[in-house]
């Protein structure tokens, strides 16, 4: 199973920029998709349709804002929309897929960019972790791609110095990443890359993407029982349909 995450920074944008042509030769079997900015009747499914996906939006309610969707070329067994708290879903950032030998979440964590948002951010982080535990219960193999709006180690970001007090790299942060692992999750990207400046995201500012000064964001994390199925692990930097780049993890599940 190749599943790929992508913070598209506007679903419409990026079909503006050949998304469509991207996804036909990338052909992810799930495709988690996260701040798609938009509702899906503003999309041109038909497009997806025809490369014989099928699509699942769950949209912010604020229209413009947010909103994550899943991509799946095999129909799942169950598409859960949101978490059922509504403190975490109006802005809609999260939809699950539950297929026959793993379930696939499409999660966009805040950003904190001022107070109120940092201390949404950390409700929203404690919210979701007691969500995952949870539903490790139930769901023991699950993949929680998206953009998780921190970078969780040093090696993740090109300046760990200077950046050790902005949010995505305060120590709360990283320390909640490292609460992830310790709940049952692996890094799939770092478990198999342990090579310096691999980077997902990019500020607009000061060409800091032809510069390489960037911040690695977005992950792959799969829960333990799975960790002995990834094959592949990597960052697909050549697409340029965002600030951010796709993740992508590769997995043997013949076996299960």
């Amino acid at each position: 199973m190749k599943i790929i995450s992508y913070n598209v920074n506007g679903i419409r944008a990026a079909f503006k920029k050949d998304f469509i042509g991207w996804l036909s030769s990338s052909q992810p079997d799930v495709l988690c998709l996260q701040e798609t900015k938009a509702q899906k009747k503003q999309v041109d499914v038909e497009a997806i349709e025809k490369l014989g996906y099928h699509h699942y939006w769950f949209s912010a309610q604020k229209k413009g804002y947010s909103g994550v969707a899943l991509i799946c070329k095999q129909k799942p067994n169950h598409i859960e929309f949101g978490t059922g708290i509504e403190q975490m879903d109006f802005e809609g950032r999260i939809i699950r897929a539950d297929f026959d030998d793993c379930s696939v979440i499409s999660m966009y964590l805040p950003s904190g960019t001022n107070p109120a948002r940092l201390e949404y951010k950390f409700e929203f982080m404690d919210q979701f972790r007691a969500y995952l535990a949870d539903l490790q219960k139930q769901i023991p193999n699950l993949v929680v791609c998206g953009d998780y709006n921190i970078c969780h180690k040093a090696i993740d970001i090109h300046d760990p110095v200077r950046n050790k007090n902005v949010s995505g790299f305060l120590p709360e942060e990283r320390a909640w990443m490292d609460q992830l692992v310790n709940q049952g999750f692996v890094d799939s990207f770092r478990e198999l890359n342990q090579e310096p400046h691999q980077y997902s995201w990019w500020s607009y500012r000061a060409n800091s993407r032809a510069n390489n000064k960037g911040w690695r964001l977005d992950y792959a994390l799969v829960s333990a029982p799975l960790q002995n199925k990834i094959t592949r692990a990597y960052i697909l930097s050549e697409a340029h349909h965002s600030d951010h780049c796709p993740v992508a993890v590769e997995l043997d599940l013949n076996e299960i």
